[in-house]
């Protein structure tokens, strides 16, 4: 048997060096990553050596297709209500989506995923800190109720 899932890779230059979008898309999730060739525009053989060494090891950012849930979930909310609150809704549905490709809301939803996992770590790193400094101030205390 075998599995095909499609993928494309577009290099483009964004002004100052050729960046490679790497979209893929496997059982209803898609992802894309960016990948930066450098300054000077790559070669059909470096763009084939790249795809065979790296394309396996690339760290796509998958998005769930939501806007899709969040649409026919909101369609079945509103089957009977006010044409003017559907209307509404709508109008909220299309701005909540957000502009840019599908690859582009995907990669900064990966960044956004990526920004919370940081600032989560950095927040238990620094409850641990002054909770060891905290620690270390009592037993100083401490030291010093005994007189040494």
């Amino acid at each position: 048997m075998q599995v095909i899932t499609p993928s494309t890779l577009t290099v483009l230059h964004d002004g100052q060096f050729w960046v490679g979008i790497c979209e893929h898309a496997e059982s209803g999730r898609y992802g894309a990553c960016r990948v930066v060739f450098g300054a000077t525009e790559p070669t059909d053989t470096e763009i084939l050596a790249f795809v065979c060494a790296r394309w396996a090891t690339l760290p796509f950012d998958y998005a769930d297709d939501q806007a899709a849930e969040a649409l026919q979930s909101a369609a079945a909310a509103l089957a009977h209500a006010n044409p003017k609150r559907r209307q509404r809704e709508a109008r909220k549905q299309v701005e909540g989506a957000g502009i840019g490709t599908k690859a582009q809301q995907a990669m900064s939803a990966g960044y956004e995923a990526r920004k919370d996992e940081r600032k989560a770590a950095s927040r238990q790193a620094k409850q641990e800190e002054s909770e060891r400094r905290f620690a270390l101030k009592q037993q100083k205390r401490k030291q010093k109720h005994r007189g040494r």
